[in-house]
């Protein structure tokens, strides 16, 4: 499929979770991110992980190739009343120099890098003992609940999404690390629902790849009042309560 997030900023923004004031917690509080560090947000989309830094005092650029989706995210800085600086470029070519980073961050993204360049460029990037971190904040498809009804509808209507079915583990990033030369890999997770009403369920998956992202603005449209009918028949009940699971990678850098 041709993704590009760029033409579902909007639902993007307004539906898509950020990442849980847990992970934060925890980055920072086992000094996996230490306080006050230069942070660059690879593939920052709308800015939901370079905006958790932020506000916890980090000097945080944030770095995506969609236009739109900066656009949103410095909407969401105001709000907030928090500052990143922001640069329109790929993850692979930053374009920034060397070893200006103490910390190099990507959240929700890395499968859509040239994983082998941007974990080449990440290094690059970093000041010698930097540290790389890698999260997902992925939705869990199980037996019988709305995620797994909902990755069903989404296959009817695009045959060539191929992302379901997650277990929200990411291991194949850590080869890439270690390709890399980063050293002292290590990983956490844990679980934590997130509730949707079922207007911002529906803007949540036509902000996903497998809809806005690939399908035109009609096929979209059938999707979505399909979607909006099975919420109603099958899980009547508000909010939902849908699973997700935090997973996150961080390596050194030499």
């Amino acid at each position: 499929m041709a993704i590009d997030f760029g033409r579902t900023a909007d639902d993007y923004a307004r539906h898509r979770a950020g990442f849980p004031e847990r992970l934060f917690e925890h980055l920072l509080g086992q000094g996996m991110v230490p306080a006050g560090a230069r942070l660059l947000d690879l593939g920052t989309g709308t800015g939901t992980l370079a905006r958790g830094f932020a506000r916890r005092g980090l000097a945080v650029t944030g770095l995506d190739p969609a236009a739109a989706m900066l656009e949103q995210a410095r909407r969401l800085d105001r709000a907030a009343g928090v500052r990143v600086d922001y640069v329109l470029a790929r993850a692979e070519a930053t374009g920034l120099p060397d070893a200006g980073f103490d910390v190099v961050s990507a959240g929700q993204c890395w499968h859509w890098f040239e994983r082998a360049r941007a974990a080449a460029e990440a290094r690059r990037l970093l000041r010698p003992g930097g540290r790389v971190v890698i999260a997902h904040f992925d939705w869990l498809p199980l037996a019988g609940n709305v995620v797994e009804a909902t990755e069903r509808l989404i296959r009817q209507h695009n045959p060539g999404w191929a992302f379901g079915g997650g277990n929200g583990v990411h291991p194949a990033c850590l080869a890439d690390l270690a390709l890399a030369g980063f050293t002292a890999l290590e990983t956490f997770s844990f679980d934590q629902a997130v509730s949707y009403s079922h207007a911002a369920w529906r803007g949540r998956i036509r902000a996903s790849a497998g809809i806005a992202a690939s399908l035109e603005g009609d096929a979209v449209a059938r999707f979505d009042a399909e979607h909006a009918r099975m919420l109603r028949r099958a899980f009547p009940g508000e909010p939902l309560s849908v699973p997700h699971r935090c997973w996150v990678a961080v390596g050194v850098a030499p």
